[in-house]
């Protein structure tokens, strides 16, 4: 395992190397058009992130920025996650499904490679961490765990509905048929309700209310929740992100009573027809693991798994890390946190979800 090491021998080319400085925020606008103009760039190399984990939770960030002529050729957004249960760890970016270096040549894309390994080794981490969506490093270990679904908005709604598989097309038209309607929530009080009951559900602890206010107050309008209502209840609602011509529904969950009018399915065919409406083409159903009900039910709704590639450069570990529920260290913690009251969970879940990114 290796990282690239910037820079070039003759003095003409290593004046063209580009410098890799921190993010200073008379930066932060230039980074943002670079990553929206990136082919590669994504909602969750935006530089808002960077506000988000410091100010949800405490998190001490290194946005890494590749400069050339006062122009950004590159960016990596790293953050450093420190925990006595979870270990230490540098990675770009948690709480996000994509991360990794986006860079205009080879060059940018070297010489913030070099700087992170070496941050990650003077920060004395555990390992540092790249959520990718391609492979990038061939000689570091790779966790094959997670794959993601993205889907084409067509602009015909029918074409969309018909796009979706028999099964769960009559769940979406169940939906309809029960009077299901869909609303926009300025503030995340009604979401996350149903989405830490289904966290508790899953055995998986919740972070708190404020991250989601922290989120909706710095990404605005590109941060929005849509509940679902049936016969004056909320059912079932997500939080979607918007990213150029994509809508990203993330943290979506719902009540029981959401399987029998089919909630859930009729949450998600409204986020798709609203993006639709607003010229969005491009769906994004985010990550799942391998072999979970989150993978079938989007493999249901017509979607192919795409692998993710979350890479890394070992520090201190020997191996890579696994804190996922799949680890069979963690079987008995979740079956004693699905058993625990609602109330206990939303107050003893934030102080270790924030590790969890």
């Amino acid at each position: 395992m290796r990282c690239l090491v910037s820079g070039s021998t003759g003095s003409e080319s290593r004046a063209r190397d580009p410098e890799v400085l921190l993010l200073a925020p008379d930066l932060e606008s230039a980074w943002d058009a670079f990553v929206k103009s990136h082919p590669e760039g994504t909602f969750f190399h935006l530089a808002g992130w960077r506000e988000v984990l410091r100010r949800a939770f405490g998190h001490r960030t290194h946005y890494l920025v590749a400069l050339a002529g006062g122009e950004v050729r590159g960016v990596l957004p790293l953050a450093e996650v420190k925990s006595l249960f979870f270990g230490h760890s540098l990675v770009s970016t948690p709480f996000c499904v994509y991360g990794g270096i986006v860079a205009a040549d080879e060059t940018a894309k070297a010489a913030l490679e070099a700087r992170a390994c070496a941050l990650a080794r003077e920060l004395g981490v555990d390992h540092l961490e790249m959520r990718n969506r391609r492979r990038q490093h061939p000689d570091w270990p790779v966790k094959d765990l997670y794959v993601t679904f993205r889907k084409a908005i067509d602009a015909d709604s029918e074409k969309n509905l018909l796009a979706i598989p028999r099964k769960q097309r009559a769940m979406v038209r169940k939906g309809i048929q029960k009077g299901l309607r869909s609303e926009i929530d300025a503030r995340p009080d009604r979401h996350y309700a149903m989405y830490s009951e289904s966290l508790r559900n899953l055995g998986t602890p919740v972070f708190s209310k404020r991250y989601l206010e922290i989120l909706q107050d710095v990404f605005g309008e590109d941060c929005e929740i849509l509940t679902v209502i049936h016969e004056a209840a909320p059912v079932a609602s997500v939080l979607s992100f918007y990213f150029r011509d994509e809508v990203l529904p993330y943290y979506g969950g719902g009540t029981l009573a959401a399987r029998s009018v089919s909630g859930n399915d009729f949450m998600y065919w409204s986020v798709m027809e609203r993006a639709r409406e607003g010229g969005r083409r491009l769906f994004d159903y985010g990550r799942s693991k391998r072999g979970t009900g989150s993978f079938d039910f989007k493999t249901y709704w017509g979607f192919e798994p795409e692998p993710l590639y979350y890479e890394y450069f070992l520090v201190k570990r020997r191996e890579m890390p696994n804190l996922s529920p799949t680890n069979p260290k963690y079987e008995a913690m979740i079956r004693i946190w699905r058993k625990l009251p609602i109330a206990l969970t939303r107050l003893l879940g934030p102080p270790v979800a924030k590790h969890l990114g």
